[in-house]
């Protein structure tokens, strides 16, 4: 396989599954009834497995190694704070108000991780 053929389809799938996130919490956001069309619980699914997918690949292929990367340990990491908020942001049962804070902050978390891919630094913002 060729290493930036992944690496667009990776970029592809990261600015795909971004926008749906965003599309999503919009749609909560205004208690949209398109949130229950089975396209929509399905398609991110796909995009982030194949995201994943990707970047592993990428990891292999580029020998380059979270947690030997400080740059990917970051991305890897705020991954993690990235799902958790956006579990907050998109599960119903906790107050709009909350819901929208967590959308806020796992965009800007998914902000830093684009930044920290493009950059290769951790401290992207200073």
């Amino acid at each position: 396989m060729d290493y930036s053929a992944i690496k667009q389809l990776h970029i592809a799938c990261a600015a795909l599954s971004g926008s749906l996130f965003l599309l999503r919490g919009i749609w909560m956001l205004r208690d949209s009834s398109l949130l229950q069309r089975r396209w929509v619980r399905v398609v991110p699914h796909v995009v982030d497995t194949l995201l994943l997918t990707s970047a592993i690949f990428l990891v292999v292929f580029s020998g380059q190694y979270p947690f030997a990367q400080s740059w990917l340990t970051a991305k890897v990491l705020a991954l993690l704070v990235y799902i958790v908020l956006g579990i907050v942001a998109l599960r119903p049962g906790r107050s709009k108000a909350l819901r929208g804070w967590a959308l806020i902050a796992a965009l800007a978390v998914f902000a830093y991780i684009g930044s920290v891919a493009m950059t290769k630094h951790v401290f992207v913002f200073v």
